[in-house]
Order: structure tokens, then C-alpha cells, then sequence
């Protein structure tokens, strides 16, 4: 048996493409998951419908936090495991957790390995491949520990020990994988006073969803100045930094100038602060809340689509388009304004390969995203007037932002859908994990090669 495995695991190796390994891992881990899910020891009650449990299995490895069933109450302990196992493994990558298997049995990864898990965490290792896997995975683990701790500390004082300590892991992992996933029917509106429940939290998003190759980056700077030499920091790194701090600090001021007079409205000077920032960090591909999103103004729903679409940077445990996309489209933007023939960021010109990437980028998921709504508006809402539908047009679309944006916010219509909306919205939250681009290489891997060239002429546009 273990031979049969060894042998197709090496004819996978020689044949599929790295994306299309990808592709593969994580359809395979969500299929496994659904399995477990719909099982009769993963449920309270009688077994979860399948369409149910994939949903749940799919939102689980692709970190995204949607549900359609309670987490807390649906699921046995058992079933909750599952979830957590998933969401750890979809977070840094099933590849990754499979490298780090053969490098503790003494087994030396495939050069495709290699590329599959450099695809992974969005970085080429300057040092030896498996001291980065390795690296990572303490980061993740010192990181995830930290955080379970504190939460543990606040949780326990309602919960008791036992069950804050099994909180404060489970919402910890939940949080640095961007998932979302929360065991309270409320999710964290309970905890919106509480200043190490959402520092802790907002800090875990945070650190998840800069990506390894920034941290990577950023540590080995630290050490360089510690060192006595200058900080010296990739033109990727200053990109992300300075893009998810403006993100951030514009997400937070948007939010207090849209619910200044609802939401915010009589409560204390802390949990406006509080909430405005867990707000601005939570729509960066996290899924965690604070303030009930189906009691918002439709002014801060459109801009939280804006972040959602936006989401986390490259190489993390994040979805979107990632905030380096959006700071090459921007300087893309400013070039052509300027009338300057290259984009550029921090003095330094942009690859064209780069910017026709980030072009790629943004419009198959703007595309993707407008036909899913137009989908779903289609099937969820169908013929009633506008004004009668159950779910309004910002609804539905937020909904869709958030599962490609692998968010998980909801106004509360998800649980709603018919089982072909359910399976829309998987199918949405597994292209917007593995990313448009990258499934798109995976369907056809080999690029025709053009052998001549049209004649030009010219269109009038603008």
C-alpha cells in the first residue's frame, strides 16, 4: 500500500504543474473535511446535510469564515477539532505541513515540492528551503501559543478555565489564519470592551495576513540593525507595511464617520475606539466582528466591500487581491495621470510583467465577483421588486466579496440560501484561496507562443 502511495506520489510529481498541486491539495483537503463534517460524531444533533458540511469545510481551508450552521451549538467537539484542524492546515498551506513530514523523516523535497511551497508562502528562500518551512512553522506556532494565552486569560473569567483555555486556542489559531471561525453564536460583539480580547485579535490578524516574506523580511532587518548594519528592507515589504497601515487607519476613520450615529451611538469613548479599529482590520480577510454587520449603514457595508476586495497581502493566510495588487494599481493610476511611460513605488520602477499581473488580477476577480452577484441575485431573489426581496442587491454582493475575499463577514443572509446559492459561494471561496490567476494556470499551464503579430491601428477610448 505504502509502496502503491510512494509511486503516485512520484508520477503526481513528475506530471502536474506546481499551481495545479495546489489546486489539488486543497480540493482534496476540503473534500476529506466535508466527509468528516457530515459524519454522525461531528454533529450535536442528527448528521449535517453534505452540501452543508462542504460549505463548512470549504469556508474552513480556504480561511474564510462563512457559515451556514452554528459552529458553537452544530457541532460536537469532535466536529469543532475538524474545523480548527482544517483551518490550520488551509492557512499556511496543506503543501506546507506536508514538507515539514518529510523533513522530520529525513526526506528531502522534489524540486517541484520546492516551487509548489515557495508558491505557497509567496517567498524565494534566500536561505535553504527547509530551514524557511521550519522557520514558519515555529513563527506560526510562538505566534498562535501567545495569542491563545491572552485570550485564554480574558475568556476565563466568564468561561472558567477549561473552556476559556480551549477558546482562547481554538479563536487564537482561528485569528492568525485570517478564518474568522468563532464558537460564540455572536461571534466577538460580547467582547467589544475588551482591550486584550481585540488587541490580541487585531494583533493576530495583523501578523497573518502580512505574509511570511514580509515578516521574513522585516526580522531580518531587526537583526541587521541589531547588528550595527542599516536597515535595509525589500520594495515588497515597504509596499505592504505602508499600504495596510493606510488601509487601516483609513478603514477605522470610515467606519467612525459612517456610524458615528448608529453603531457607535452611545457607547463608551473605549469601545468606539475599539470598534472602529476592529472593524478597519477584521474586513482585511479576517471574518471576526464586534458590531453587528446587519445593523450597519449601507455607506460603511460598501466600504467594507472595498476592504474585503482588497483583503490581505501575498504569501499570507489571507484572501483578496492583497494590498501589494492594490499599491502597483495605484502607482499605475498616478503614472498615467502624470503622463509618465513606468509606474514606480518607492523610487523604484515597477517590472511590466508586475503591473500586467496586477492588471490580470484585479479584473478576473472583478469579474468573477460581478458575475457570482448577478448569480445569486438571479437565484436568491429572482423576480420580487427590489423592495420586497428578503435580501437587497448590497447584501448579496457584500456576501460574495466576502467569500472571494475569503473574509467571512456576513449581514446574515448566507444561512439563508438555497443549497445551489451554498455551492456558488463554495465554489467562490475555493477560487478566491488558491487565486484567480493561479487556477487559471492551472487549467492550462502552457502558454501558446505567438508566431506573428497583427497590424496596429488605433480606437478611440475616454
Amino acid at each position: 500500500m505504502l509502496l502503491r502511495l510512494s509511486s503516485l506520489g512520484r508520477f503526481l510529481d513528475r506530471t502536474l504543474h506546481p499551481t495545479q498541486v495546489i489546486v489539488l491539495s486543497f480540493g482534496g483537503a476540503i473534500l476529506f473535511g466535508a466527509g468528516l463534517l457530515a459524519s454522525g460524531s461531528a454533529s450535536t444533533a442528527e448528521p449535517v446535510a453534505f452540501v452543508d458540511a462542504l460549505f463548512t469545510s470549504t469556508s474552513a481551508v480556504c480561511v474564510t469564515g462563512l457559515t451556514v450552521v452554528d459552529t458553537g451549538t452544530r457541532f460536537t467537539l469532535f466536529g469543532q477539532l475538524v474545523i480548527l484542524a482544517l483551518i490550520q492546515l488551509g492557512g499556511l498551506g496543506i503543501m506546507t505541513y506536508s514538507s515539514v513530514f518529510l523533513l522530520v523523516t529525513g526526506r528531502r523535497l522534489s524540486f517541484r515540492g520546492q516551487l509548489v511551497v515557495e508558491e505557497t508562502l509567496g517567498r524565494k528562500a534566500r536561505s535553504p528551503l527547509d530551514r524557511l518551512i521550519l522557520d514558519v512553522l515555529v513563527y506560526t506556532l510562538a505566534i498562535e501559543a501567545v495569542g491563545a494565552g491572552l485570550l485564554t486569560l480574558a475568556f476565563s473569567h466568564r468561561l472558567g478555565w477549561g473552556e476559556g483555555l480551549y477558546n482562547g486556542v481554538f479563536h487564537s489559531v482561528s485569528a492568525f489564519c485570517n478564518a474568522g471561525f468563532s464558537l460564540f453564536s455572536s461571534n466577538l460583539t460580547g467582547y467589544r470592551g475588551s482591550w486584550v480580547v481585540n488587541l490580541t485579535v487585531i494583533a493576530l490578524i495583523i501578523f497573518g495576513g502580512l505574509g511570511f516574506a514580509v515578516m521574513g523580511d522585516v526580522m531580518e532587518g531587526a537583526a541587521a540593525r541589531r547588528a550595527g548594519r542599516p536597515l535595509s528592507l525589500q520594495l515588497h515589504t515597504k509596499v505592504v507595511l505602508a499600504t495596510s497601515a493606510a488601509l487601516i487607519a483609513a478603514g477605522a476613520s470610515g467606519v467612525y464617520l459612517f456610524e458615528a450615529n448608529n453603531a457607535l451611538a452611545g457607547l463608551p469613548w473605549h469601545e468606539k475606539v475599539l470598534a472602529c479599529l476592529f472593524q478597519s482590520v477584521t474586513p482585511r480577510t479576517a471574518g471576526f466582528n464586534t458590531l453587528d454587520y446587519g445593523t450597519l449603514t449601507a455607506s460603511t457595508l460598501f466600504f467594507t466591500i472595498l476592504l474585503m476586495f482588497i483583503g490581505a497581502s501575498p504569501g499570507s493566510t489571507g484572501g483578496g487581491v492583497k494590498t501589494s495588487t492594490f499599491a502597483v494599481m495605484l502607482a499605475v493610476f498616478r503614472s498615467r495621470l502624470l503622463a509618465r511611460s513606468r509606474a514606480s513605488l518607492f523610487r523604484r520602477s515597477l517590472p511590466e510583467q508586475t503591473v500586467s499581473r496586477s492588471v490580470a488580477i484585479v479584473t478576473v476577480s472583478f469579474v468573477l465577483v460581478t458575475l457570482v452577484t448577478f448569480l445569486l441575485l438571479g437565484t436568491e431573489v429572482g423576480e420580487q421588486p427590489h423592495r420586497e426581496g428578503a435580501m437587497s442587491f448590497l447584501e448579496v454582493m457584500f456576501e460574495s466579496v466576502s467569500a472571494f475575499g475569503t473574509v467571512g463577514l456576513s449581514t446574515g443572509v448566507t444561512a439563508r440560501l438555497s443549497t445551489f446559492g451554498k455551492l456558488v459561494l463554495t465554489g467562490l471561496m475555493f477560487v478566491g484561496r488558491v487565486g484567480p490567476l493561479t487556477l487559471a494556470m492551472a487549467v492550462g499551464r502552457k502558454a501558446e507562443k505567438a508566431h506573428f503579430q497583427f497590424a496596429e491601428e488605433n480606437v478611440v477610448v475616454g
